[in-house]
């Protein structure tokens, strides 16, 4: 049974080394995770209602942030659905237990478009959390500021973007405590990480190697399984379970000896 231990130990040990070593080059497209960091409070942003708000003044509770860009033929509106979806699910009330802001990352995208897009989801949601549920428009420098905060890594392509999706779960004071990716989230997923913010602990996702094997395509605004890396690991796994059964056969051999 050790041995079976030091095998998934050490294929977990060099697998994260691997990624570790990724995510220090300097990717275009993507997430690159800020946990514990805290986002700078200060930020001014325009709300549906054409107000000026900073983020200190929105975020007194855990707050789920979601970017995304009001035109987006891809990934956005999936988000924004499977953000509305869990919402809806989690036994949790929005707006007591947890708030959400959505911030467009296109500076062409305005108030007005940001109230049109918001009644698009936040049917699922009970009229009276509807506006715990925050849409913010702004600058490129304030919009540059928190994504670059929070390693939120898009690159624009015509009049359109690639981007990565994912949620990101921040405390009341912004600190960043998780990230969840993907398009579709669980409940019981978004209750921990909600909890957890309250209490200021971050905490990786096991859906992190999720982001490790595949990665985000700009042609299809999608996401391609990387071959290459899910063979490195595989190779990887099977070298140091191939090294920890010699060493059992060995032992065994010596016993009889």
């Amino acid at each position: 049974m050790k041995y079976l231990i030091l095998v998934v130990s050490v294929s977990l040990l060099l697998m994260r080394q691997t990624s570790a070593q990724d995510e220090k080059v300097n990717i275009e497209v993507g997430i690159i995770e800020h946990l514990g960091d805290t986002i700078p409070m200060e930020l001014e942003f325009l709300n549906e209602q054409n107000d000026t708000v900073t983020l200190g003044q929105l975020i007194d509770k855990p707050t789920v942030f979601s970017f995304v860009y009001f035109d987006c033929p891809g990934l956005c509106s999936p988000l924004l659905d499977g953000v509305a979806d869990v919402v809806s699910k989690t036994d949790l009330q929005l707006g007591e237990d947890y708030d959400v802001i959505t911030i467009s990352f296109n500076t062409k995208d305005t108030p007005a478009k940001a109230k049109e897009k918001k009644k698009n989801f936040v049917q699922k949601i009970g009229e009276e959390h509807r506006d715990a549920w925050k849409y913010l428009t702004g600058e490129q420098e304030n919009i540059k500021t928190i994504t670059d905060a929070v390693g939120f890594k898009y690159k624009p392509q015509g009049v359109d973007f690639a981007h990565p999706s994912a949620i990101i779960i921040v405390s009341p004071e912004g600190k960043i405590t998780r990230y969840l990716y993907g398009i579709d989230f669980l409940p019981f997923d978004l209750k921990m990480a909600v909890n957890e913010a309250q209490k200021g602990i971050e905490r990786p996702t096991i859906n992190k190697v999720l982001q490790y094997c595949f990665s985000y395509d700009p042609k299809s605004q999608g996401y391609t399984l990387q071959i290459t890396r899910v063979m490195g690991i595989f190779i990887i796994f099977l070298a140091v379970l191939t090294f920890g059964i010699l060493l059992i056969r060995r032992k065994k051999s010596d016993k009889k000896s």
